[in-house]
């Protein structure tokens, strides 16, 4: 199977700095639920640093890492590994992890074009042609629609 990147995009209701801080301070508003590692009462967490982690906190304590921070260049860039394995369990480390490149683009005055690349697709092994294909639906995807949503709310009025 071709493993090609795949890439996502839309266009939210804010300029390029506060699209980007809303997307790195609220992935618990984005994430959508039934894609979180931890069920229940989580926090989503994106460490803001290189080498930081995407992670989630459980209410009892219990952490599920999520992936890296690879590339940290506010608010243009963000670089993350995606730790994603069989039965879409989190994996406990990067050498089995893709890759989402996230890039903010201004888009006119109040307006930035979000992407999400995900490369490197053939090191989830296995569940690689899984998350492949899940990923070629059309449109941009779940989380981009909820975090297209979360802007908006956060931008109204």
């Amino acid at each position: 199977m071709d493993m090609s990147d795949v890439q996502k995009t839309i266009t939210v209701p804010a300029p390029v700095k506060q699209a980007f801080a809303i997307f790195v301070q609220r992935p618990g508003e984005w994430l959508p639920p039934e894609h979180a590692f931890i069920r229940g009462e989580s926090a989503v967490v994106i460490e803001p640093r290189l080498g930081g982690r995407f992670y989630e906190r459980g209410a009892e304590g219990s952490v599920a890492v999520r992936g890296t921070v690879l590339v940290w260049e506010p608010p243009h860039r963000l670089t993350v590994t995606w730790r994603v394995g069989p039965g879409w369990r989190p994996v406990p480390d990067d050498e089995r992890a893709s890759r989402i490149v996230i890039e903010f683009v201004p888009a006119g005055a109040a307006a930035t074009e979000v992407t999400f690349a995900y490369r490197e697709l053939h090191r989830h092994g296995a569940m690689a042609e899984q998350i492949h294909a899940a990923l070629l639906v059309p449109g941009p995807g779940e989380s981009l629609r909820r975090y297209a949503d979360v802007v908006a709310r956060h931008t109204a009025g």
